[in-house]
């Protein structure tokens, strides 16, 4: 008596799904599952891509070919939109970003009495995986970390330490986190790593902010043609294939508007992706970042103005937000709760939504459409390819 059944689809949290509720750790739509849990591949389970696979807690997602992934994350966005009773004009193609075009990432490292280990920490533990490749990074972030471990092996301290990693247009920022550096011997090394290594800029943090050893020239961003100046630890987006896609569509959405403002700008990635016939409001919270957008701004012909202002105390009200022909908003993963209501109280009739928490994306756009939008277009984004972190932009009209 046959007792196997098919996965059906994919959690939340990555473990495949059958019919009847089962949750098995490691299957993707199409295999079979037997009583006992032995997982038969069908025709979506491919080899993973990384040795470390089952053990890195980075990925969860490698065994699974394109069409599973991109069935995952489209998934996870329209039950989002489904759950709060929304449902979209048009529900437009996943955008799924390649491997080896991850241009940000946060390592941990470890002396040990044999040397190093660095890399990212396993599945549910504090061990760090000792990584010998990794197939979501750019490969000028990958080619970062036999390097790095020689150097933790040669002068880390005892405890854990960071390493946050960023290509900007002149190379990788790296800023290591807990990481002292006591002597001048040390701090010759480190001056050495970046210039052998070619960094853009080295920045230790020793738990009062990330202070500057090495940055030849200033580094800089480009975002839509527009070099902007990073200030370390800044947001990016994770890929700038996805970027560039999420761009594009805010900027075909709002066609027409003449007035638009950035809401949560950071940089300037929206900002300055919407500038072309247009006049621009960048606002952002975060000092730097805003310093960043507004001088780029200045210099880039003044269609892109920027705001400091914190919009989760203070959040634009009504008669402010009258003032604009469209919206744009790319909250943190909190969402945008408060911003979101004064939106559903003004007159505004187009907001572009970017999102990087479908659930609460979802919580918002329900209060959106309380207050008279519709969900036009909605495009899923796996910039985070093999994760299970999914992403989104969306367009509202009244």
């Amino acid at each position: 008596m046959n007792l196997s059944e098919p996965i059906i689809r994919l959690a939340a949290k990555g473990d495949g799904v059958t019919a009847s509720g089962r949750h098995i750790a490691g299957a993707v739509p199409g295999d079979l599952v037997d009583a006992g849990g032995v997982i038969t591949p069908g025709p979506h389970h491919i080899a993973p891509a990384c040795r470390h696979f089952g053990t890195c807690g980075g990925c969860l997602l490698q065994h699974a070919d394109d069409a599973a992934l991109t069935d995952f994350v489209e998934g996870r966005v329209a039950n989002a939109a489904r759950g709060q009773g929304l449902e979209p004009g048009e529900l437009l193609p996943v955008h799924l970003s390649p491997p080896h075009t991850r241009r940000r990432a946060g390592l941990h490292a470890l002396r040990t009495a044999k040397g190093a280990v660095l890399g990212y920490r396993e599945g549910g533990s504090h061990r760090v995986v000792d990584l010998a490749e990794c197939p979501v990074l750019h490969p000028r972030l990958a080619g970062l970390i036999a390097p790095l471990r020689r150097f933790v092996a040669a002068h880390g301290p005892k405890g854990m330490v960071g390493m946050d990693l960023t290509l900007a247009d002149q190379g990788v920022e790296a800023n290591l986190v807990h990481f002292p550096l006591e002597g001048l011997a040390p701090t010759e090394a480190a001056l050495d790593l970046a210039r052998e290594q070619g960094l853009a800029r080295l920045t230790i943090d020793q738990g009062y902010g990330p202070e500057t050893l090495w940055e030849p020239e200033p580094v800089t961003v480009t975002l839509a043609g527009v070099p902007v100046g990073l200030p370390p630890g800044a947001f990016l987006q994770a890929t700038h294939d996805a970027e560039n896609r999420m761009v594009a569509d805010a900027a075909e959405w709002l066609s027409g508007a003449r007035l638009v403002a950035d809401l949560f700008a950071g940089l300037g990635t929206f900002a300055f992706g919407l500038r072309d016939g247009r006049k621009v409001l960048a606002v952002e919270a975060e000092r730097a970042a805003h310093l960043a957008c507004k001088a780029a701004g200045a210099l880039s012909g003044g269609q892109v103005l920027a705001l400091h202002r914190d919009l989760f105390r203070a959040p634009l009200q009504p008669d402010e937000l009258n003032r604009f022909d469209a919206l744009l908003l790319d909250p943190p993963r909190a969402g945008a709760r408060a911003q979101v209501a004064e939106i559903a109280r003004s007159t505004v009739g187009r907001v572009v939504y970017v999102s990087c928490n479908p659930s609460s994306w979802a919580r918002d756009a329900a209060v959106l459409a309380e207050g008279g939008f519709r969900l036009v277009k909605l495009r899923p984004v796996g910039q985070f390819r093999w994760s299970t972190h999914v992403e989104l932009v969306s367009y509202f009209e009244r």
